[in-house]
């Protein structure tokens, strides 16, 4: 390295964006995902002992992927080399295997190679690395943020140890803007002054993303103009930063509850508009999409039940595809899904399970009747089991009126169909059979 490149290379670090400034160097300084690097996990342990095999992070962008390999390239006493799958080819993969060869076979040192969004690469490219992998002449480390079960050679993923990282959580992040308000490395010298409110709301909206908290953090303190020597940054400030309105919504406070009633009671109410207005104010806030697609696969069955049966299949769908697809897509697949349940036909049906429930507690069954009893078993007709079934299919209609409930619960009703969708034609049916 020449003069040009030390004083270059200290510039890009002087003036790295806060993020970057900012990353961890020890596996203690990591903030978050305890479930993997707490101490005691399995990667906390074989980043300290330095016994590394092939891994893949995966996760939501600004959850410590990255940061997480640059500690193990701190730490460990391999070689450490880096890759981008968007702007590295084939040429680069073979050159990084050479190097490890050579390593391995004059040092006796082995090599981490790190591939930052692994998941870019052709399969070629990633075929190309397979041999190597196997053979341990390098140690993957892949950081991808699409599941790698589906974008990632499989052959490589069986050779790899996956880990998942979780978006952070409103407290970690909070945690991180702290320090680098506090520290030399971050904006000490700003003489920085943040509000809680300020902070909290930062740390709310940046949705478990830690860089975009601290570029929120940091466009605040190179644009709010100091006062007696210190920077305020205020509520204001923070929503002009990350370009967007703090608007009354606590994930942990009531008002969490007031949304997602108003969201369920829109609706059962059949009001698409406002459903839709209640899903939109909770996506903005940053709230869980899944806990938001919970509550659609009740609703379908609580609200609509079998005035339209197909209401549940499609919540469940959304369900499953807002975990496969991710924000900002899954907003559209939630629309979609509510604006079907708030415009289908209504029953509450369904709730004739609590009515069942309050029977089985407080009225005593002393027996079920015999011929509903299991009689697929030798001697069972001396017990009287099964004797005097009929079975309905041999019947016009399949139908063949027999008792079913037991004796203490004769002529008792629980399903009540509605005269809405679905439901007014299993009404008529079974009008005829009561």
């Amino acid at each position: 390295m020449d003069l040009f490149d030390m004083v270059r290379e200290r510039t890009l670090v002087q003036e790295a964006p806060l993020a970057a400034r900012m990353r961890p160097e020890t596996i203690e300084e990591v903030v978050g995902q305890e479930h993997i690097v707490g101490k005691g996990q399995l990667l906390y342990r074989a980043i300290k002992a330095d016994k590394l095999g092939s891994l893949v992070f995966y996760g939501p962008p600004g959850t410590g992927k990255t940061t997480i390999a640059r500690v193990i390239a701190n730490t460990t006493k391999s070689n450490f080399k880096q890759l981008n799958a968007t702007v590295a080819g084939k040429k680069d993969i073979q050159n990084v295997v050479e190097e490890a060869k050579n390593a391995l076979g004059m040092t006796m040192k082995k090599t981490i190679l790190f591939i930052d969004e692994i998941h870019r690469f052709n399969k070629a490219q990633q075929d190309a690395l397979l041999p190597f992998v196997e053979d341990g002449t390098i140690t993957l480390i892949g950081a991808t943020t699409e599941n790698p079960y589906f974008e990632v050679n499989k052959a490589l993923v069986s050779r790899s140890r996956i880990f998942q990282l979780e978006p952070l959580g409103r407290p970690a992040i909070k945690k991180l803007l702290i320090r680098a308000i506090e520290t030399e490395k971050g904006l000490k010298s700003y003489h920085l002054k943040v509000t809680e409110e300020a902070l909290d709301f930062i740390a709310d909206v940046a949705n478990g993303d830690a860089r975009v908290a601290l570029n929120a953090l940091e466009l605040g303190a190179l644009t709010t103009e100091a006062i007696n020597g210190e920077v305020v940054i205020g509520l204001a400030v923070a929503e002009a930063c990350i370009q967007k309105r703090a608007i009354n919504y606590d994930k942990d406070g009531d008002n969490h509850y007031d949304v997602i009633s108003a969201f369920i009671k829109s609706m059962r109410g059949s009001d698409p508009d406002a459903a839709v207005y209640y899903l939109a104010r909770m996506l903005y806030a940053g709230e869980d999409i899944k806990f938001i697609a919970r509550r659609m696969v009740i609703c379908a069955s609580e609200d609509i039940g079998n005035a339209d049966p197909q209401a549940l299949i499609l919540a469940n769908s959304a369900a499953q595809a807002v975990q496969f697809i991710g924000m900002p897509e899954a907003q559209i697949i939630l629309a979609q899904a509510v604006q079907y349940l708030a415009t289908a036909p209504k029953s509450n049906a369904s709730l004739a399970i609590f009515s069942a429930m309050e029977d089985v507690k407080n009225i005593q069954i002393k027996s079920l009747p015999n011929h509903l009893k299991d009689a697929h078993y030798k001697n069972a007709k001396d017990l009287g089991h099964g004797v005097g079934y009929v079975y309905p299919h041999d019947y016009e209609g399949h139908y063949y009126d027999q008792q079913y409930l037991p004796d203490e619960l004769v002529d008792r009703v629980y399903y009540e169909p509605s005269d809405e969708g679905y439901e007014k034609h299993i009404k008529s049916t079974m009008k005829k059979k009561r």
